[in-house]
């Protein structure tokens, strides 16, 4: 047994020797306890001495022991299932990543081809707008040219610039052949190009769908504008060639039965019409293109028609076609032209396109030149001091044909001026007055 060490009161026994020994071993125990306490192991008689420091030394050690034992028995006890679980949790994790990661893999995808989607559409978009933005330029080439062949669809009253010297004529001396100069003949809807395939600033501008609406809108008001131009191109060329028919018609001159004259010729190349399938832009161009036709054959035929002023300037009249007083014997008599005042010298010019029949004295008229016009047209100028044309020679319109005098019955200077129509007079006034309706065309 362990007993703790602690003093005990001293008894003397003097009784017998066997106690005397016991008391003398017991006297002995008590003393050691007394100078050296601790705890005491005693078994079986004996007595082993164990200080406070190495008791709680074994002690500790048997209860670490003891804990390390129900330790590592719960451990091996239970060490399957926690591996287990261990084993089920990163199990659990990784299944967990490689799910994430397939569903990024498909995000990127998703992504990735809706990049390509966008793409491809941007690119099939941007292809059409550009296929519109060729097109429209051809278009626009078309109208340009027709408008540099014809000059521009400007109002017929517009103000015409002053005649020049050479030309005193209303209506233009020579066929025309490009754009006079006081027309302008640029295509009013051909704006500066800009360039179709340059996407910058995307966010700012709102993505890449605005920007393609505002250029297909763009795209759009550029081909209503050239349906415009049309529309007046074929409007201004059916309106020319009805009043050219109309004023010829007044004149009673068949301008279907007007000889083509000059030098013209080629191989014949039908022009096919549109089909049904093609575009209204050239079903209207093919349109234009035949009232053009019909209005430029119609402005050849009035070249050889007698419109303009034979003499510069002003017309001052003396005397008007038709009956008048004679001049010299005083009686009535018929006036078969018109006299027109002017200086001595002055020029006196062809109205029409011809040929000279007449260059020389003819009795009354003095010094007179005759044209023929062909179609039954002739024209006579008459009491010339100067005659500068001879007979054969072909005129254009504007040319001199001689010198204003007084040669003949003339009472002064002028001009005598004479329109035939088969060879009968006509008052030339009718043809003058229609020069002045046609010289705004």
């Amino acid at each position: 047994m362990l007993y703790p060490a602690t003093s005990q009161p001293h008894h003397d026994h003097a009784s017998g020797h066997g106690p005397a020994r016991a008391r003398s071993a017991a006297a002995v125990s008590r003393h050691v306890q007394h100078a050296y306490p601790g705890y005491t192991l005693a078994h079986a008689g004996r007595q082993v001495r164990i200080g406070p420091v190495a008791f709680w030394i074994v002690v500790g050690t048997l209860v670490i022991m003891a804990v390390w034992s129900i330790a590592t028995g719960t451990y091996f006890a239970f060490r399957e299932n926690v591996l287990t679980r261990l084993i089920g949790r990163q199990t659990e994790m990784q299944f967990a990543y490689e799910d994430r990661i397939a569903e990024l893999r498909a995000t990127v995808d998703r992504i990735t081809s809706h990049q390509l989607l966008n793409q491809e559409e941007f690119e099939r978009k941007l292809g059409s707008l550009l296929r519109r933005q060729r097109l429209l330029e051809s278009r626009t080439s078309a109208i340009a040219n027709d408008l540099l062949t014809t000059g521009s669809t400007h109002s017929p009253h517009s103000t015409a610039p002053a005649a020049d010297n050479l030309k005193p004529s209303p209506i233009s001396d020579t066929v025309i052949l490009k754009g006079p100069r006081d027309r302008d003949a640029r295509l009013e809807s051909r704006e500066p190009r800009k360039p179709l395939t340059r996407v910058a600033n995307v966010q700012d501008a709102g993505g890449v769908d605005s920007i393609l609406s505002r250029i297909s809108a763009s795209l759009e008001k550029v081909e209503e504008r050239q349906r415009l131009v049309l529309s007046s191109l074929e409007e201004h060329y059916t309106n020319k060639a009805h009043q050219i028919r109309g004023v010829l018609s007044d004149l009673g001159i068949n301008v279907d039965r007007v000889p083509a004259r000059g030098g013209i010729g080629g191989p014949f190349v039908p022009v096919k019409p549109p089909t049904a399938a093609a575009s209204a832009f050239d079903r209207t161009l093919y349109r234009v293109n035949l009232a053009r036709a019909q209005a430029d054959r119609f402005s050849l035929a009035l070249v050889h028609v007698p419109l303009r002023k034979p003499v510069h300037g002003e017309l001052d009249m003396t005397s008007p076609f038709g009956m008048r007083m004679d001049p010299f014997v005083h009686q009535l008599a018929m006036h078969t032209g018109i006299d027109f005042r002017g200086s001595l010298g002055d020029p006196a010019r062809a109205t029409a396109a011809g040929t000279v029949t007449i260059a020389g004295w003819q009795g009354g008229y003095g010094n007179m030149v005759e044209i023929d016009h062909g179609n039954g047209l002739s024209t006579r100028y008459g009491h010339l001091s100067e005659i500068d044309v001879k007979v054969g020679q072909k005129i254009h319109i504007g040319q001199i044909v001689g010198k204003i005098g007084s040669t003949g019955r003339s009472t002064g200077p002028h001009l005598h001026y004479e329109t035939r129509v088969n060879d009968n007079a006509v008052d030339p006034q009718k043809f003058l007055r229609a020069g002045v309706r046609l010289g705004a065309l």
